[in-house]
């Protein structure tokens, strides 16, 4: 078991969140009674990122097939010998600019821990700079963002190497003959820490009255939405944790923008029926609510999420016009009861290792067909994710836990996908199979301001030219389309 590690002052309930921040109250006088001591702070599951360089490596080094060892340009490889290291289960690998592209391989094995046994080399995903907030917002202009692979799961790990060699390297190649790399290589190495309340062996995924989007001029905001007068959850009440008034500040008000689902401090938010979930809609003066049923969405509380990391303020735009799908690209070398531990990886990831202000998709499926909260504000309102270069305004991130170009995604997680944007896309009055015409913010496949005609639903690779989700989610698209549309009634 790792140690927790105490991450900022708790609230007590809801009602903490509707008042300002007090200071301190002036010290009790010496004839005072004595006050009895607070309660400890409570605690975020312990997590950590170890960060290495990247060095030239020497002369001799083997070609990405693993296969001959010739002599290459010192610039045309660079990477990091065989390494112990603290314990980590997830690895990627970022650079200095964040609009530098990787041109070239990056391959990484790894040792499990305790023992002496090394994976065979792995392959990430290089081009992810499309998964990224659009080009001139805030996030994007922080001077924190990197750029980066995607991470790849590994599993519990000990020993590391690393070799990363740019496009067109050979035996007797120049530098004029290899695409140069990026500047300031590093490898990222990231613990997830202990799942919340329970050992990480024995994880199990929590599993879906929604509120209305919050408006705004069609530009994102960055604001911190009132806390509402959800009522402390308490171990009778359905998906609340035990002692969850007992939350973190940052917690507590990532629990509050959901206070009309489920209880503050809930680790997942339940299912509703169709009929209910109609019935609690805002679709628009006189028209049809076609939502689906709400599915069980577990909560960012509930896979264990540290609110310490992220951005404490929540950013929106003024609807939800369509969804992306995505994959992780993470592999597919997990269990669902590792789901928890993925995703705080990733989270881990996207803001630490490359620098965003939050998880980057809006909610995540694993293999099992579970959904999870992703980028904090409101699973029912239009968060501003950081997903799909160019299109996230208006749109919504669905990332597939996983990685599938040649692997069929499991048929619970295809299902996943129609239950929740049934849901979520019938709050704000869309059809699963319909079109939709939004305006890039710049994706290198359309222009800056350039209209493109999508489907609702749609791959990630339909607005940025990319193999995300894997051809084999994305050929599984239409039947999500159609199973979602059903739900909905139409």
């Amino acid at each position: 078991m790792r140690a927790l590690l105490a991450t900022s002052i708790g609230v007590t309930c809801a009602t903490a969140l509707t008042l300002p921040l007090a200071a301190p109250a002036p010290a009790a006088p010496a004839q005072a009674p004595v006050a009895q001591a607070p309660a400890a702070a409570p605690a975020e599951p312990a997590g950590s990122t170890q960060s290495m360089p990247l060095r030239p490596l020497p002369e001799a080094v083997p070609r990405a097939t693993g296969t001959p060892t010739e002599s290459m340009h010192p610039s045309a490889a660079q990477g990091l010998l065989r390494r112990d290291s603290h314990r980590f289960s997830l690895v990627g690998v970022v650079w200095d600019d964040a609009d530098a592209e990787l041109h070239g391989t990056v391959q990484v094995r790894t040792r499990a821990t305790g023992t002496t046994k090394w994976s065979g080399w792995q392959s990430l995903e290089t081009h992810n700079t499309d998964h990224a907030a659009d080009s001139g917002s805030p996030e994007r202009e922080s001077g924190t963002v990197r750029g980066s692979t995607a991470p790849l799961w590994v599993g519990d790990s000990d020993g590391v190497e690393v070799r990363v060699r740019s496009e067109n390297a050979g035996p007797r190649s120049g530098a004029a003959d290899t695409a140069p790399l990026p500047a300031g290589l590093q490898v990222e190495l990231v613990d997830p820490g202990d799942d919340p309340e329970q050992p990480r062996a024995e994880a199990t995924p929590a599993t879906g009255t929604p509120a209305t989007a919050t408006p705004a001029t069609g530009t994102p905001s960055a604001v911190t939405p009132p806390a509402g007068t959800a009522t402390p959850a308490t171990a009778a009440q359905p998906g609340a944790l035990p002692e969850a008034a007992a939350l973190t500040t940052a917690a507590a008000e990532s629990s509050a923008v959901n206070a009309d689902l489920a209880p503050l401090g809930a680790a997942e938010i339940s299912a509703l029926s169709k009929a209910e979930s109609e019935e609690q809609a805002v679709v628009g003066a006189g028209a049809k609510p076609f939502v689906g049923p709400r599915p069980r969405i577990v909560t960012r509380k509930g896979w264990g999420a540290d609110e310490s990391l992220r951005e404490r303020t929540f950013a929106y735009t003024s609807t939800v016009k369509a969804a992306f799908v995505h994959h992780s690209a993470t592999g597919n070398n997990y269990t669902c009861a590792q789901a928890p531990s993925v995703l705080r990886s990733i989270y881990r990831y996207h803001v630490k290792s490359s620098g965003w202000r939050d998880f980057g998709y809006n909610f995540a499926v694993d293999k099992c067909g579970n959904i999870y909260e992703g980028r904090a504000g409101g699973v029912s309102k239009a968060v501003l994710g950081a997903h799909t270069l160019g299109f996230n305004t208006n749109s919504m991130g669905i990332a597939v836990l996983g990685t599938y170009s040649s692997k069929n995604p499991p048929a619970a997680a295809v299902t996943a996908i129609a239950k929740l944007t049934a849901w979520k896309l019938g709050l704000f009055g869309r059809n699963p199979k319909g079109k939709v015409t939004l305006v890039s913010g710049g994706s290198g496949k359309y222009k800056k301001g350039a209209k493109a005609k999508l489907n609702v639903i749609s791959g990630h690779r339909d607005g940025f030219a990319t193999e995300c989700p894997g051809i084999r989610l994305y050929n599984k698209l239409g039947t999500a389309r159609t199973s979602s549309a059903k739900l909905q009634g139409r």
